[in-house]
């Protein structure tokens, strides 16, 4: 008996312990995370590269945080007007300082030669700019006051544009939309569900039982995160990834559990017997799957970059909780429930199911390209590359205020400025450690390095310095070329790295620069990615290959699940390409094109996608392994393992695609990508692969689907079924309509 076969047959007989202890086990866990809290990664653990090494000299240093703020004043009429934008500015930082917020003002006022760097190029506008006393992480709480000083500016001189842009005002906004964004969506997401299991089932119970394990799991995986932060520190990005997967995954092993058990009652097993075929079929598959995907999100782990680290730590929780859930409390409360799981049944639905053709339909299909395999595979695999090949052309780019909603003010302020003064909203801060930083040879690199700076070109002089109270620590902001992200900023960055930095503090004998700010920290990202990305690539690949070959002893199904499997992300690949680059659908979803992919999105999809791809190939091919075993031919065991399991494949599809085009009406363009791409990605999967390449490709091979070398047969072994005669009901035992899956 395998693995999932006794843990089933143990829930089976100790439903009681195995229900409540899964519940108390969701409790302890959810109390765990409400004590604990979740840590989140620092600055510099969330960069790379010199980014990173200056996050940390400057968290060393002891010098405050801070949350800069910048004002716009600028002539409506395209014209300079020096008189009114300095009253303006005078009025600006008599109000702010009204406020007693903010502290170090700097402005085109200032009587210092540094002044100048504060009236924009063509003389229309001026900036102000102070920072948020206090803390820097609360600063967005306690902005409103200054905001609302700003506006009475504004009110009172309606020729110029008055308008504050900054780390806190900009994380106001955002935080708003974007927290209200993922609040609708996973509000969304679980009732959407919920009405899709209800068409699917026909039954309030049995929609109840796949959301309700989806659910605790996701509780219990988010109280153990809270645990687990502690070694791996984590950001906001991987709970909404955690809910994402924990949603899909709950869901589909919820009903392979249900379509196996209610097709093995109607044959004619009993209640005991369904369910403990399904726990040693369908069981087996659903710990097979979530191994899979664990290797492809674990895959993450060597980024080395954290915000993937606390990703994969939460999607391996989740998925982890998830199988153990599906192979514990799922056939207990199968058990318990019976044939009751059918209760509170909705009549139309119901009555709609049961009259449902579906069975019949992927039949017809199935026979069409079993018929003529060849010309089946050749047309499903030449449509599944020309989507992909957009691919060629894919450009990618760290997003920056391109990522925002252009819907908000403050981000048509953002630009504004940005194109006012260059660099100024989001500078390159130049962290220098010298045994005295007040030293005049230091000082005087200072001076040269902001001079020589503004002289490039491509920056403007230095908008401040800091020194923290031990003196061996200073950070100089100096504002780059572009919009932070574009070709502009990172030839820059490029520039003040290899030329101005080591022309002046580089001749300072002990002192030593690094480079930080929204445009280092986005290239070195950048890089990291590019220079880890073939790793996991191997890594997922390699170990999928394994846990493949081990499960189902063939060389050849493993090979050609892999393939397949690219061929899929390759194809959503090539579907972004053409939605966000080629602004196919700007319109619908409401945005405006970047001409670019977000750069951490492939290489997250990747994981994201192979894991989940692999859930319903597995699925489907051990139900073909399972009807080669019962001795059916091998153009036979394809076309009943497909049909068998098209009505479950399709209803998990339809699910996860609904969910991932929620995250497609998100704000984030990002966001966007990730929902489309996912999106299109489980819809080809489920249809083009699994219905006409999977079957068409395996009828071509025969006989050499099951083909295992002789140096392979040392791999361990996934057990994969019971003799014939414990496990399966007899062939000729005619297969009525399940009652409640089909």
């Amino acid at each position: 008996m395998n693995i999932a076969a006794r843990m089933g047959s143990w829930s089976t007989k100790h439903r009681k312990k195995a229900i409540i202890g899964w519940l108390l086990f969701v409790v302890i866990a959810v109390a765990i995370g409400s004590a604990l809290g979740t840590k989140q990664i620092t600055d510099a653990q969330g960069a790379n590269g010199q980014a990173a090494h200056a996050e940390q000299i400057l968290a060393d240093s002891g010098i405050a945080q801070s949350a800069t703020e910048n004002v716009l004043i600028q002539t409506r009429n395209g014209k300079p007007d020096a008189a009114a934008l300095r009253a303006a500015s005078a009025q600006v930082i008599s109000a702010v300082n009204a406020t007693h917020l903010v502290d170090d003002l700097h402005s085109a006022l200032d009587p210092d030669p540094g002044g100048a760097a504060f009236v924009s190029a063509d003389g229309r506008s001026m900036l102000v700019s102070f920072e948020m006393t206090g803390d820097s992480s609360t600063a967005d709480k306690r902005v409103q006051p200054v905001l609302d000083a700003v506006a009475q500016v504004q009110k009172a001189n309606p020729a110029l544009r008055v308008e504050e842009v900054g780390d806190a005002s900009i994380s106001k906004a955002l935080d708003n939309t974007l927290d209200n964004d993922f609040h609708r969506a996973e509000l969304l997401s679980v009732p959407l569900t919920l009405g899709i299991l209800l068409a699917v089932f026909g039954a309030a119970v049995a929609a109840l039982v796949p959301i309700g394990l989806a659910l605790t799991a996701v509780m219990a995986a988010g109280g153990i995160l809270a645990l687990t932060s502690r070694a791996v520190h984590i950001d906001g990005t991987a709970s909404s990834v955690m809910l994402l997967i924990g949603l899909a995954v709950g869901v589909d092993y919820t009903l392979f559990y249900l379509k196996r058990e209610r097709e093995e009652r109607a044959r004619g097993n009993s209640s005991a017997r369904a369910l403990g075929i399904a726990a040693a079929t369908s069981g087996r598959s659903v710990l097979v799957s979530g191994l899979t995907v664990i290797t492809a999100m674990g895959g993450l782990f060597l980024t080395g970059n954290a915000t993937f680290e606390g990703v994969a730590e939460a999607t391996v929780l989740v998925v982890a909780i998830a199988v153990l859930g599906s192979v514990t409390v799922l056939p207990a409360l199968m058990s318990l429930l019976g044939d009751r799981i059918e209760k509170v049944r909705v009549p139309f639905l119901h009555k709609l199911r049961k009259a449902d053709g579906e069975s019949r339909a992927w039949r017809a299909i199935l026979r069409r390209v079993l018929k003529k395999p060849g010309w089946s595979a050749g047309i499903a695999g030449v449509a599944l590359l020309a989507l992909a090949l957009p691919v060629l052309g894919m450009r990618t780019a760290l997003p920056g205020s391109t990522d925002l909603p252009k819907t908000l003010p403050i981000i048509s302020a953002y630009n504004e400025l940005a194109a006012a003064f260059p660099g100024g909203p989001s500078p390159a801060e130049v962290v220098v450690s010298a045994p005295d930083v007040n030293a005049p040879a230091v000082k005087a690199a200072l001076a040269g390095l902001s001079a020589k700076a503004a002289a490039t070109g491509e920056m403007s002089a230095a908008l401040q310095t800091r020194v923290n109270p031990a003196g061996d620590v200073a950070v100089v902001s100096i504002p780059l070329a572009g919009n932070g992200t574009d070709s502009a900023s990172n030839h820059a960055l490029e520039t003040l790295r290899s030329k101005v930095i080591p022309a002046t503090i580089g001749t300072v004998p002990g002192a030593h620069a690094y480079v930080t700010g929204e445009t280092a920290g986005s290239h070195d990202f950048g890089t990291q990615l590019a220079n880890r990305a073939p790793w996991v690539f191997l890594f997922v690949l390699g170990l999928a290959l394994v846990v493949l070959l081990s499960a189902f002893r063939s060389l050849t199904i493993a090979l050609t699940a892999i393939l397949m499997n690219l061929l899929s992300v390759g194809a959503a690949y090539g579907a972004m390409v053409l939605v966000f680059q080629h602004h196919w659908l700007d319109g619908i979803l409401g945005y405006t094109s970047t001409g670019t992919i977000a750069s951490w999105i492939p290489l997250f999809m990747f994981a994201i996608l192979f894991g989940l791809s692999m859930d319903y190939h597995v699925f489907i091919v051990s139900r073909i392994v399972e009807n080669r075993r019962r001795g059916l031919s091998t153009r036979n065991a394809i076309e009943h393992g497909i049909a068998s399991t098209a009505g479950v494949i399709t209803s998990a599809a339809v699910i996860m695609v609904a969910v991932f085009s929620i995250f497609g009406t998100l704000s984030q363009v990002s966001m966007k990508q990730i929902g489309i791409g996912l999106a299109v990605a489980v819809l080809l999967d489920a249809t083009v692969v699994r219905a006409v390449l999977l079957p068409a490709t395996m009828a071509l091979l025969g006989e050499r689907n099951w083909y295992l070398p002789r140096w392979l047969q040392w791999l361990p072994s996934f057990e994969a079924a019971d003799r014939e005669n414990e496990l399966t009901a007899p062939t000729d035992v005619p297969i009525r309509q399940p009652s409640i899956v089909r």
